[in-house]
């Protein structure tokens, strides 16, 4: 018989926990009081969409773009980047996406880099009540003598991360690359060892389109907290800066394999163009033609709303018509 030690057991009985709603940040993508992962390959955009979520944090706009029903106060975000200038990267992306910088601190690592064990992390975390951590990249903050790719040297730090966000109820954000495996399923093209992903709540893959380079894809590749989020498309253009565009029909692993093409928007709109040519039809008939052709509901939508197609109800029957 196992002799227990007074005080050295605890049970918890499940008749003894109540049931908590999960609070989010941005619904279904980021929790808070979770980890949530940003991963990709260098120059996708990563650190760019982040910055301009925090803009709209900072000065409490809605990110409807997301999620319809966010509304917020503004709040504070702390930002932690271990590749790119304060003054010269950083500052004037938060600029040209129109952020309250005042409340966008950072801890000053200078004398001291800054380790995800540090106590200043939680100290800050305290001191500003910011809602939102960022690490950009996570490689940057795990320590010098961390290994990766070791579970039991990565799964303490996780713990520790996951322990601050549900003390404190921010949402964590870890951005990271990607390994240049390109065989498997995309969950297993993040950096080092699997453990970090797992303990995550929610993953999203930052990727390109690969036929239209300046339009990029935020798909989230896991959810456990909810159903997983439709894939969102933002546009970084040199001359019109950044911008979103929307939801699009594409998967996390078309996206990284780069069988994902612009094309399929255009041949929808072609399609389009082509069955109301001689005027209205019944949006029912539309959706049937489309499938035989093999066009995903999502993506004819999505051309739908490109061209602006006019949709009108005559005795409860729905029809589409071309905008003249």
């Amino acid at each position: 018989m196992i002799k227990v030690e007074e005080n050295k057991l605890k049970l918890i009985n499940m008749a003894d926990v109540q049931v908590e709603e999960v609070a989010w940040l941005l619904y279904p993508l980021i929790p808070f009081g979770k980890i949530t992962i940003l991963q990709g390959d260098p120059g996708e955009g990563k650190t760019t969409v982040m910055l301009h979520i925090i803009a709209c944090l900072t000065k409490g706009e809605s990110l409807s773009f997301v999620d319809e029903k966010s509304e917020y106060e503004p709040m504070n975000v702390i930002y932690q980047t271990a590749e790119d200038g304060l003054g010269d990267t950083i500052k004037p992306r938060l600029l040209d996406a129109g952020a309250d910088c005042s409340k966008v601190l950072v801890i000053d690592d200078s004398d001291e880099a800054l380790t995800i064990t540090d106590d200043r992390l939680e100290m800050a975390i305290e001191v500003t009540g910011a809602k939102l951590v960022v690490l950009d990249p996570l490689q940057g903050y795990l320590g010098a003598g961390v290994d990766m790719h070791r579970a039991n040297e990565i799964r303490p730090l996780m713990h520790r991360l996951s322990v601050l966000a549900e003390k404190y109820g921010c949402a964590v954000v870890l951005i990271g690359h990607m390994n240049k495996n390109s065989m498997g399923k995309a969950s297993y093209r993040g950096l080092g060892s699997i453990d970090i992903s797992a303990a995550a709540r929610s993953v999203i893959v930052c990727g390109r389109i690969k036929d239209d380079p300046e339009m990029r894809v935020l798909c989230q590749i896991k959810n456990s907290l909810a159903p997983e989020a439709q894939a969102i498309a933002f546009r970084l253009d040199k001359e019109t800066g950044f911008a979103w565009q929307g939801e699009v029909d594409v998967t996390v692993d078309e996206l990284i394999s780069g069988e994902f093409r612009v094309s399929k928007l255009k041949e929808a709109e072609a399609f389009l163009r082509e069955v109301l040519a001689e005027g209205e039809l019944g949006a029912k008939e539309v959706y049937a033609l489309a499938e035989q052709d093999g066009i995903k509901r999502k993506t004819l939508l999505n051309a739908k709303d490109k061209l602006g197609i006019l949709v009108t109800k005559k005795q409860n029957k729905w029809y589409w018509k071309m905008n003249d």
